[in-house]
């Protein structure tokens, strides 16, 4: 059996996975982080956002990745996303992105959004 622990200094997790993913976006973009926010859409609430930008917005919370990727959470999402994992998954043949987040209570069929408490 393992224990899971949690930083709960730290709003989200990135996996190894999903950073080197950052990673390699960011060097062929020539941008040094990325920034998360969520925003209202899609039928079930809210759906993230994933930029890439240059630095953050003076209200966000910044991560530093152990790779050298700087992450940034909009101020407005941050309750929206603490203790969500960000993992890059397999499908299929294809990887996407996936947000483990414990304080989704609802998904659309399709993925594209979801609702919380």
């Amino acid at each position: 059996m393992t224990v899971e622990t949690f930083d709960m200094q730290r709003p989200l997790r990135v996996t190894d996975a999903a950073a080197a993913h950052f990673q390699r976006k960011l060097s062929a973009a020539g941008k040094s982080g990325v920034r998360i926010s969520v925003k209202e859409s899609g039928c079930t609430g809210f759906m993230y956002v994933m930029e890439e930008v240059d630095a953050g917005q003076d209200t966000d919370e910044a991560l530093d990745l152990d790779n050298g990727v700087q992450v940034y959470i909009d101020a407005g999402a941050l309750d929206f996303l603490r203790g969500t994992e960000v993992d890059l998954a397999r499908e299929g043949i294809n990887k996407v992105l996936r947000f483990n987040n414990p304080n989704v209570v609802a998904e659309c069929g399709c993925g594209e959004s979801f609702s919380v408490n």
